[in-house]
């Protein structure tokens, strides 16, 4: 007897590089697809992936970028390369996402009836007996026999001192249009963080040709760390016994025998593995103690995008700052910002002409502009997680409502299962996850090229 619901497709909200890849593991194993997006631009790219700079890199190799973990060469092969040199390539984000476009493309041709691409705003969603129906703000309901969450990284909002300033100086979304509209040749701009966002932004503003001054400013000021120019060549080895501060003794002393880069690499496997074992008390100390410096060592720049970045620092043009934003008003046009040192703790005032948020995704679900997320809020089948990462999901990617039972027809992927997954930001982490769960909801037990 057919399960009610089982003639129903799968349907994924969000066509960026979780909700793609999804919908194609889900068509290469025989399931309906219906892919919503709001946005036909980004189809296929999402936020990462739609720049059309040249000159935002991956921060990730080339030879670990395959879309398939059953064909790790994958994406090696489709660029033309196939030399251990060209492996060590950072190629630029603009080129992946044509590679991820196409991907989509090649499954539409091959199984046009299965899959739909419906480009709208979902507004709502409603779980009945054997199906979720998933309204569109056209009115189309659409019903699913699953739903999925692939909603990527949300804008973030700004920090409350900042929060009185117009859209004139403040853009809160670093790619959003405008983001240098209006500067002049002796501007001063302030980025509000100094991660993997403001080195894109600060090299997105001189490829622009905006010659004035940059300065960025997070409370350490801790800058990514650069990438080797060849490698990793990292040894499988067993996961570590150690937990809290003595994993953090144990990867210290690995770093002074094989390196740091190494040390971090070689723990890749089993990051998602740690990060569950810790209770919610472990992760909070992780978070609130460590995780900017995990984040700086982890995540990476292009070498050469590093390169760049220090002929900008030496050239005076770009400033890295740490310190706390106090307040911030707004005179004239310009922002004046009053901020405390970090290292020091004197007082300082500096005035800008604009101010960038480059502080990374919103994690807080309940702060998000997000009209399906509201709607999933408000009925509790939906929770953020306890850390403010994102959506609370169990092991299975279910979404965890609000009286802590998971949903059997509620799914999310990508970056806002991270308080979950914690590592589920790259594109090999991703890869994994979307792949597991398209076995689980086609009920496949076997898989070519992985087995069992």
């Amino acid at each position: 007897m057919t399960a009610p619901g089982a003639d129903l497709p799968v349907a994924i909200v969000g066509a960026g590089f979780s909700g793609t890849l999804l919908a194609i593991n889900l068509l290469r194993q025989g399931a309906s697809v219906v892919l919503v997006e709001r946005d036909g631009k980004r189809l296929a790219k999402g936020l990462a992936f739609g720049t059309r700079q040249v000159e935002h890199l991956l921060n990730v190799r080339a030879a670990n970028m395959s879309a398939f973990p059953d064909d790790p060469q994958h994406f090696e092969r489709w660029v033309g390369q196939h030399s251990g040199q060209k492996a060590n390539r950072f190629v630029p984000r603009l080129a992946y996402g044509h590679y991820l476009h196409e991907q989509l493309m090649a499954a539409l041709s091959a199984a046009p009836e299965r899959l739909r691409i419906c480009v709208g705003t979902a507004r709502d969603a409603v779980p009945a007996p054997g199906r979720v129906d998933l309204h569109l703000d056209d009115g189309e309901v659409i019903g699913a026999r699953a739903l999925v969450l692939a909603l990527g990284n949300m804008v973030p909002s700004p920090p409350p001192p900042l929060a009185g300033l117009s859209g004139q100086v403040l853009r809160a979304d670093p790619w959003g249009p405008g983001v240098a509209e209006g500067l002049e040749e002796d501007s001063h701009v302030l980025l509000v963080g100094t991660g993997l966002t403001a080195v894109d932004v600060a090299i997105s503003l001189d490829r622009a040709g905006f010659a004035g001054r940059v300065t960025a400013l997070s409370r350490r000021g801790l800058m990514p760390r650069a990438h080797a120019e060849e490698g990793p060549h990292v040894t499988p080895v067993s996961r570590p016994a150690e937990r809290g501060s003595w994993l953090l003794h144990h990867v210290r002393g690995r770093a002074r025998q094989v390196g740091w880069r190494h040390a971090v690499d070689e723990l890749r496997p089993h990051t998602q593995a740690l990060w569950r074992l810790h209770d919610a008390a472990g992760q909070a100390r992780f978070l609130r103690h460590l995780r900017p410096w995990w984040d700086v060592h982890r995540h990476r720049l292009a070498p050469a995008v590093a390169s760049h970045v220090a002929r900008l620092m030496a050239e005076g043009r770009l400033t890295i700052a740490a310190g706390r934003i106090e307040q911030a008003r707004e005179e004239d046009g310009r922002a004046i910002i009053d901020w405390r040192e970090r290292h020091t703790g004197e007082h300082r005032t500096t005035t800008v002409d604009r101010v960038i948020l480059c502080t990374g995704p919103e994690g807080d679900i309940t702060r998000c502009d997000e009209a399906l997320l509201g709607k999933l809020l408000a009925r509790g089948l939906a929770r953020g997680d306890g850390h403010r990462l994102g959506l609370d999901v169990d092991h299975r990617a279910r979404l965890i409502g609000a009286d802590g039972r998971c949903h059997e027809a509620l799914f999310a992927v990508g970056p806002m299962t991270k308080g979950a997954e914690w590592e589920i930001v790259a594109v090999p982490d991703i890869r994994r996850q979307v792949w597991t769960l398209a076995r689980a909801l086609t009920n496949t037990q076997w898989v070519g090229g992985e087995g069992l």
